[in-house]
């Protein structure tokens, strides 16, 4: 039996480091924290979400503006921060901050007044009672964010959940710890007194262990896979859970778009962050009449664009390397079932970047189409009308967003109405992820629940119904001394206010 040497000394903990994608420089070090380290910081967040919810709406949005104003006074610095992690322009980083900041801004004004309790109109049944409608939080939420935007993506579950009143278990991807440091880190000087949100870095395990550590809800936005696996965890303790799985974006054009528009747009939505964006335009079918037109138009812009890591570039290198091999699977397997490549091609995922591709004529049924690429490509298809249009955007499994390009108001909003999927903007890409209050989400492979607005707040909220009796009924209708002649006047009077044809 071997007996430990109580004065040998402790092995180092296990590390891991963010690198740069451009430079493969060291950014930062993490600790990989195990199960225990996990169910540690779930315990301190219950005792900080009990403070945290006795400090009311007044008391939280408070604190989460001081949060805010601290990034917006702090936005170079968490900018070039998110470069470094990400590879991105810094310029991109900034504009995704200021999108967070305004959700924080949001979250926290508009939190009592979404959540605080109000009265409902009872009915016929319950004609002498008061009935009241509240929200309370859930406790402790473990939110697991992504690599690509390493704020925007996550601050829709991280603000809502806490100006809902929960404290928050953050586990931000592997690839960009330091940015999720940073923003507890920041929150930590906003709110001094309780570790309301709190860190756990490390690889997939990490993310399972926060999975199965008995947090109350889970937010997650990744790949559908790993949200399978989330789901399948989170079943065990029937712990609810919110999906933001990815999508397959696609923008329809119609014959009286606005062309330059609509190919500015579609170039800015798939090749914008290097396409690696769960909002990508990946498909655009566009009216068969005025797609030369268009897809010129899109080869000009898309050809312009200019990828790396230098001051001024498009876009920067893949975050995640592996991702190109997808790029390349896809690109391929397009020109191979007769696609054409009218920019980039074969040869243009290289030197840990994908360069613009930009396919037309692909069939439906290649990669391109179907999964989810992840990279700077685009399809093109012509369609008869926008009945086609519709029919092959609602044939895909996923549902995030999608965009319609038309100059008729009426048009636009009937189009937008027959897809199916969570979000459509009219005349641009991507304009709901950008207010506040609308709520962000998809159907099918995209997930489902809502971040951001009204429906963000209460997706971090239980619903709690509250009923008071206010005078006693002569005659109780749920007790055993009822009568049988009090049913039957209940039924005649249902049978005189209902049984009416409308």
């Amino acid at each position: 039996m071997d007996i430990a040497d109580p004065h040998a000394p402790e092995a180092a903990p296990e590390t891991f480091a963010s690198l740069d994608p451009a430079t493969g420089q060291e950014v930062a070090r993490f600790p990989v924290q195990d199960a225990h380290a996990v169910a540690e910081a779930v315990d301190r967040a219950r005792i900080a979400a009990r403070w945290w919810a006795d400090q009311g709406f007044g008391g939280r949005r408070q604190r989460l503006l001081v949060w805010k104003s601290l990034l917006a006074r702090r936005i170079d610095e968490l900018a070039e921060l998110i470069r470094r992690e990400t590879g991105k322009p810094v310029d991109d980083a900034a504009l995704e901050i200021i999108a967070a900041i305004d959700h924080i801004d949001w979250a926290a004004k508009h939190a009592e007044r979404v959540l605080r309790p109000r009265s409902v109109r009872p009915s016929l049944m319950s004609a002498n009672q008061q009935a009241s409608l509240g929200y309370q939080p859930y406790g402790v939420i473990g939110v697991i964010g992504p690599w690509n935007y390493p704020v925007f993506t996550p601050m829709g579950s991280l603000a809502y959940a806490l100006a809902a009143g929960n404290a928050v278990v953050f586990k931000p991807s592997e690839l960009t710890p330091a940015v999720g440091a940073t923003l507890v880190e920041w929150f930590g000087e906003a709110v001094p007194e309780q570790p309301v949100l709190q860190l756990v870095t490390g690889p997939g395990a990490t993310g399972d262990a926060l999975v199965r550590s008995g947090v109350d809800k889970v937010a997650f936005t990744g790949s559908g896979r790993t949200g399978r696996k989330i789901m399948a965890a989170c079943a065990q303790r029937l712990t609810p859970v919110l999906m933001e799985c990815g999508g397959k974006d696609a923008v329809i054009v119609c014959a009286d778009a606005d062309l330059t528009a609509a190919a500015d747009a579609i170039v800015m939505g798939a090749m914008s962050n290097g396409g690696q964006t769960c909002l990508g335009v990946e498909r655009v079918y566009v009216a068969r009449e005025v797609a030369d037109e268009l897809i010129a138009l899109v080869e000009q812009r898309a050809l312009a664009l200019d990828p790396g890591s230098h001051l001024g570039a498009s876009y920067g290198p893949a975050t995640l390397a592996a991702q190109l091999d997808v790029v390349q699977a896809h690109v391929d397997d397009a020109l191979e079932r007769g696609g054409q490549a009218i920019v980039g091609g074969r040869d243009s995922v290289r030197a840990g970047h994908a360069h613009p591709v930009v396919l037309v004529d692909v069939p439906e049924e290649s990669l391109a189409v179907l999964e989810e690429t992840f990279g700077p490509t685009v399809t093109i298809a012509r369609v008869r009308d926008d009945d086609d249009a519709i029919a092959r955007t609602n044939a895909s499994s996923y549902g995030l967003g999608s965009a319609v390009f038309t100059r008729s108001r009426r048009r636009g909003q009937d189009i937008a109405e027959r897809l199916q999927c969570g979000m459509t903007s009219i005349n641009a890409v991507w304009a709901f992820a950008f207010a506040p209050a609308l709520p962000f989400g998809g159907v099918g492979e995209s997930g489902f629940g809502r971040i951001h607005g009204a429906d963000g707040l209460r997706e971090f909220a239980r619903a709690k119904a509250v009923t008071r009796q206010r005078f006693a009924l002569p005659v109780s209708l749920v007790s055993f001394d009822r009568k049988p002649q009090t049913t039957r006047l209940l039924v005649r009077v249902v049978q005189l206010l209902h049984g009416r044809h409308a």
